[in-house]
């Protein structure tokens, strides 16, 4: 894939994370996608989304950044959300909360998520509550 065609890939699965889609998550993700180093697998990963929906039902994925370097995507996300109760070990208890999530993300020969390197801003939302 090209840096357009990344580009667009990485916004299509953007889209499908904010509609929930969960059935056609595997058109961005490989079967044996891997998390902060640690193999999940496509139903791990779909698994951690949902529970992240679950914790934060108006989660909304916002793309801040991106810069496209194929094979890798690396994007900036922005979150205004209202989780529900405890949020990365943080008590927010439905308080509203800013904050943002810096990933990597590396794709496979068939154009689909195989990696990803996430670091969320927690000290922000520490501030916030």
């Amino acid at each position: 894939m090209n840096s357009d065609e990344l580009t667009a890939s990485y916004r299509g699965y953007i889209e499908c994370l904010n509609q929930q889609d969960w059935d056609n998550l595997g058109r961005y993700v490989s079967e044996n996608v891997s998390h902060n180093g640690k193999t999940i697998g496509l139903s791990g990963y779909r698994s951690m989304l949902e529970g992240d929906f679950q914790a934060i039902p108006d989660l909304c994925f916002e793309v801040a950044l991106l810069v496209s370097q194929p094979p890798h995507v690396a994007s900036r996300l922005q979150f205004n959300c209202t989780p529900v109760g405890m949020l990365f070990g943080l008590p927010v208890n439905g308080k509203r909360v800013q904050f943002e999530e810096n990933v990597f993300y590396e794709f496979d020969g068939d154009g689909k998520i195989k990696t990803v390197w996430s670091i969320i801003d927690k000290s922000a939302i520490a501030e916030q509550i």
